[in-house]
């Protein structure tokens, strides 16, 4: 369908251009050839004319004008009597009507005149005439005549007559060769536009059947590579990366899928097996019901916590607003701070942090931005070993304010690094978790206009840090929405 189309397209533009600019130097060539090979024909009678013309004016000047006149006449007559070139012109004398009155041949026949070309002269501001016909046996002939310049006698006009046969002739072998060469370049522009074409249609039709492929489910299917780094072979580089791309996330996916599963059926089993065994004991007060409590709470708060990541990442695909304003990066930090820091003594781990004496302010909206460092405080107790030490930094750069969390964990291989903002994607050493939390701080960070970045190494320890732009008046306006 796509090569059909697209031949169309050829047929109808670039074709049709190129026949119909063929068809116009043809044209223009045959049109200026013709004109000087018959216009040579002309030329030439009329070079005889001029040398005739001036024999006379040197004929009979001594008398008076009678017999000047006489004298040019019969001058006129041997002239006609005595032409050389009978082979190729026939040499003719006429009167003030246009009668014939001698002719080289010595024939009085009319069959070499029609009296166009004589009353053209007659007419002409030159004096001169012409006219191409064909003789009653056939014979396309051409008749030039010019009025005689000086009196002589009663000859008015000179006439020449000469067949056109060799010059049809070679007229006809133009027009084949130009209609010959005009077709090779026609067929030679038609295979070489049809190879071009099939070129690139062949790999187009290539390109759709493995697209429709793609679009069907096949994540599998792959273009050859393209020998050509043109617009062609880039496309196909580019699809196969697609599918490349696709399948990695389908990958990641269903990994994700299979991660969250397992996650939520831990606390689920947990929180099922405490309450069959609470539900056995009477006693309130029994050590069993009392831990029993406990779990299911702390389970309840892990489900809750991991629903709430789902959530909050399916509301950030899909877009959702954001009620910004002007916040002290600081204070928000702090906040998070205190509210983690209860929890880092719970898991053993030190934490330090310094207040810095300045506000920074930001424009952003502040439950996001307390979800976000709650979301890397949180990243930094779970993958830290017991006595560890985290560490958060604020620092001002210009117009520029960042907040760096660091831990002594166990690190991010390199491979994963670059990987880790991706959505569902979980490291090769992840602990339990639905792997999205990164991916909706960087959504956040990047829908705010700052960025995240991850430096990480393995068995020391990994630095998370946000950048935000310093407020600005007129900063409102921008990055409503993500």
């Amino acid at each position: 369908m796509a090569a059909a189309g697209i031949t169309k397209r050829w047929v109808r533009g670039s074709l049709l251009i190129t026949v119909l600019v063929i068809l116009a130097a043809e044209v223009m060539f045959l049109y200026t050839d013709y004109r000087e090979l018959y216009g040579s024909v002309q030329r030439a009678a009329e070079s005889r004319f001029s040398t005739i013309a001036g024999r006379l004016q040197a004929t009979g000047t001594a008398g008076d004008a009678n017999e000047t006149s006489e004298s040019r006449g019969q001058a006129l007559r041997r002239t006609v009597e005595q032409f050389d070139e009978k082979d190729k012109f026939e040499f003719m004398l006429l009167d003030a009507q246009g009668v014939i009155l001698a002719t080289s041949s010595g024939t009085m026949t009319r069959d070499l005149t029609d009296g166009t070309d004589f009353l053209s002269a007659q007419t002409s501001a030159s004096g001169k005439g012409h006219d191409i016909f064909t003789t009653p046996q056939g014979e396309r002939v051409m008749a030039v005549t010019e009025l005689v310049p000086y009196a002589a006698g009663n000859v008015a006009a000179m006439r020449l007559v000469t067949s056109l046969t060799l010059v049809d002739r070679q007229w006809w072998n133009t027009v084949t060769a130009a209609t010959g060469v005009g077709v090779l370049v026609l067929v030679f522009t038609i295979w070489s536009g049809l190879f071009f074409v099939r070129s690139i249609v062949r790999p187009l039709g290539e390109i759709e059947a493995t697209a429709t492929k793609i679009a069907k489910g096949d994540l599998q299917v792959r273009l050859p590579d393209n020998r050509y780094n043109d617009e062609v072979g880039r496309l196909c580089k580019t699809i196969n990366q697609m599918a490349e791309d696709l399948a990695e996330t389908e990958r990641l996916k269903n990994e994700f899928i299979s991660s969250v599963s397992h996650e939520l059926r831990t606390p689920l089993t947990s929180i099922k097996g405490w309450v069959e065994t609470i539900g056995n004991i009477d006693d309130p007060t029994d050590k069993n019901y009392q831990r029993g409590l406990s779990v299911i709470g702390t389970e309840t708060d892990r489900l809750y916590t991991m629903v709430e990541e789902l959530l909050d990442f399916s509301r950030l695909q899909n877009g959702i607003k954001l009620n910004c304003q002007v916040l002290d990066l600081v204070a928000e930090a702090t906040d998070a701070a205190l509210f983690v820091e209860a929890r880092i003594r719970q898991e053993g781990l030190h934490f330090v942090y310094e207040e810095p004496p300045d506000p920074y302010p930001v424009w952003a909206d502040p439950a996001r931005l307390h979800q976000v460092f709650i979301n890397i405080l949180d990243n930094a107790i779970k993958y830290s070993e017991p006595d560890g030490t985290i560490f958060l930094t604020l620092t001002r750069r210009g117009d520029l304010v960042t907040a760096a969390v660091r831990d002594q964990g166990r690190g991010i291989a390199p491979d994963d690094l670059e990987k880790v903002k991706q959505k569902f994607f979980k490291a090769k050493n992840s602990v339990r978790g639905s792997g999205i939390g990164l991916a909706v701080v960087d959504e956040i960070i990047t829908a705010l206009g700052g960025r995240v970045d991850i430096a990480s190494t393995l068995g020391q320890g990994t630095t998370v840090s946000i950048t935000l732009p310093v407020y600005h008046p007129g900063q409102e306006h921008l990055h409503e929405k993500i």
